[in-house]
């Protein structure tokens, strides 16, 4: 056994290799003990079952992107430059997972499918952060609307063609970068308190 502590972080790091190695459909907490140098039970320890410690996986990896999303929520500056630029730092991660790491991208996605709980959190907390854009949108008279929380989800809902791992297929559409753009210009004529110039 290494004499490096059990700690929940290594474990979840370790988990991560031995999903990469093995998959999802054959990796076991028994693999992950393994690989650790313990015994199945110490993993159990920290973690009370299977589907815990793949839900936990999951969450790490959906929250990887929270970081840099917060802090373009926090920046003080306009509105719709900070929804616009949230949405394609969203969009550009979940892109380039895909592309750097098509088979460890797989992976995620089935353990994600299988954690609904977390993922339904992840949106929630998504959909927080959007709100809170817009609202201070309407606070600064850049927006209109009278339920920011309503609007988050609906632009949440209206680009999700552009983030959610379902749709990853499309994103090497050439013609993608395009449909975005014509969704934006729906989403802003919709929210802005001034009409915005078509797009050229």
């Amino acid at each position: 056994m290494s004499d490096t502590p059990l700690t929940p972080e290594l474990i979840l790091e370790t988990a991560e290799d031995v999903l990469r190695r093995y998959g999802p459909a054959k990796a076991t907490v028994v693999d992950v003990a393994r690989a650790l140098g313990v015994s199945h039970g110490s993993v159990y320890r920290h973690f009370p079952s299977k589907a815990a410690l793949r839900d936990t996986v999951a969450e790490r990896w959906l929250c990887r992107i929270n970081p840099a999303l917060t802090e373009i929520v926090a920046e003080d500056a306009p509105a719709a430059d900070r929804l616009r630029r949230w949405l394609e730092t969203l969009m550009h991660s979940k892109r380039s997972r895909a592309q750097d790491d098509p088979e460890l991208f797989a992976t995620y996605l089935a353990l994600a499918a299988e954690a609904r709980t977390v993922v339904t959190a992840h949106v929630s907390d998504m959909v927080g952060q959007l709100a809170r854009i817009i609202a201070d949108g309407v606070q600064r008279g850049e927006f209109t609307t009278p339920d920011p929380a309503t609007a988050a989800r609906a632009v949440f809902d209206a680009t999700i063609r552009f983030h959610n791992p379902a749709h990853a297929a499309d994103w090497s559409d050439p013609e993608i970068a395009k449909a975005f753009d014509a969704v934006w210009s729906l989403i802003l004529s919709g929210l802005s308190v001034r009409p915005i110039p078509p797009l050229k």
